[in-house]
């Protein structure tokens, strides 16, 4: 399967089980799991076809690990907009925990601090490398730190899901630390 081909699977099966399983008419359980016959036949009643081979290379290639099966089921691993309950127990984050984002970003950031946005948690880096590669998805990134271990004993909660990205509701921006000149 060439690198074209899996990145436009990639993106469709992101699509469909984080945004709007609705558009191609599957129901995700509460966990956000489908089954994977289910998906495939969806996708080609709706014009866009890939087999199981395909969409298990998708999985097993994806460096960032976004999917999950689970016998004959598949779930995106985090990143929702839809209503699930990825059933992940509260963990404790390491003393700081990071996030990419863009300088045209950063004054709203200063005063509502980071929230979900169109998703159901922000999404934090356990380091500066994968931040990084996060924030330049949009531009030239900005890697702020999180005081995760000072949120925690604050009473905030976070989970780490099965790809190791860090979840938490919101950070307030008395938690946030900006690169100097930003």
């Amino acid at each position: 399967m060439d690198e074209r081909r899996t990145v436009k699977v990639s993106k469709y099966l992101a699509k469909h089980l984080r945004h709007q399983p609705e558009r191609i008419g599957i129901t995700l359980d509460e966990g956000g799991w489908v089954e994977i016959d289910t998906l495939i036949a969806a996708a080609a009643a709706h014009g866009f076809r890939f087999t199981r081979e395909e969409l298990d290379h998708v999985v097993a290639a994806n460096d960032k690990k976004r999917f999950a099966i689970d016998g004959d089921r598949i779930r995106a691993s985090q990143g929702h907009s839809v209503d699930v309950d990825l059933g992940l127990p509260p963990a404790t984050p390491p003393p700081y925990l990071y996030h990419g984002t863009v300088a045209r970003n950063l004054a709203a950031i200063r005063s509502e601090g980071l929230r979900p946005m169109n998703r159901h948690a922000v999404h934090l880096s356990a380091d500066r490398e994968t931040a990084t590669r996060v924030g330049a998805r949009r531009g030239q990134p900005v890697v702020l730190s999180v005081d995760a271990g000072s949120m925690h004993r604050d009473g905030h909660v976070f989970h780490v899901s099965t790809n190791g990205v860090w979840l938490t509701e919101a950070v307030p921006p008395r938690y946030l630390r900006f690169p100097e000149g930003h």
